[in-house]
């Protein structure tokens, strides 16, 4: 890829940000399961958070309630919403990847960055100053009323910056919340950071896979 777009557009939690609801799960679940059943739930939990974005928008307090009662459910223990409420609690302390703060710092003077997160307004300013780097923009589920993997989140952030998906480079670690509704909305340039919570997606679907976020900035030029 050598391609130089107006801006770089990230997905936030997962992608820049170590987004960590396994460790919050096991923190509170633990004692009860062997380690089998506890990456069960783990990934039940992620499911069913993905299954609740994909309706109305709603506030993500929400989603994360809906989604850890339905796992709770499903593994035949009880739901305790305080749980739920110091699980989304942890959102704002969580701080970038270790890669990530030197890899955007390269880029950030040449191209704008931009975060569209799933995540709320209230939450979001925290995970962004720690990044180590200038977010030119930063665009939430809140603000566009809906949640990735849908489209319009992209198409809110796409009329905000007033430019066409032709105009922009899209990275992310998730195939499900990004690069497959990237692809549906004509995003060409978009960039698979493989963090190895999603297995390697189609090359049908046209992305350059990179390491991490070092590897950015060989990309655009710079």
């Amino acid at each position: 890829m050598t391609f130089r777009p107006k801006f770089i557009t990230f997905d936030c939690h997962g992608t820049m940000i170590l987004f960590d609801m396994a460790g919050a799960a096991r923190d509170f679940y633990a004692d009860q399961f062997t380690p089998e059943q506890m990456n069960s739930f783990i990934t039940d939990f992620s499911a069913y958070r993905l299954d609740a974005v994909l309706g109305a928008w709603r506030p993500y307090k929400d989603i994360v309630h809906e989604a850890l009662e339905r796992t709770c459910k499903l593994h035949n223990i009880a739901f305790d919403p305080a749980i739920a409420d110091k699980i989304y609690d942890r959102v704002p302390s969580w701080g970038p990847h270790a890669d990530v703060p030197a890899g955007l710092a390269k880029i950030a003077p040449h191209i704008p960055l931009v975060a569209l997160t799933n995540s709320m307004n209230s939450q979001i300013p925290s995970n962004i100053a720690n990044l180590g780097a200038p977010i030119a923009h930063v665009y939430t589920a809140e603000d566009a009323q809906a949640y990735k993997p849908r489209m319009r989140p992209f198409e809110y952030m796409l009329d905000q910056l007033g430019c066409g998906p032709e105009d922009i480079l899209h990275v992310s670690s998730s195939f499900r919340y990004d690069l497959l509704t990237a692809h549906d909305l004509k995003i060409k340039n978009k960039v698979w950071v493989n963090r190895g919570h999603e297995p390697r997606g189609a090359e049908f679907y046209g992305y350059t896979e990179i390491k991490d976020i070092s590897e950015l900035p060989g990309l655009v030029g710079l």
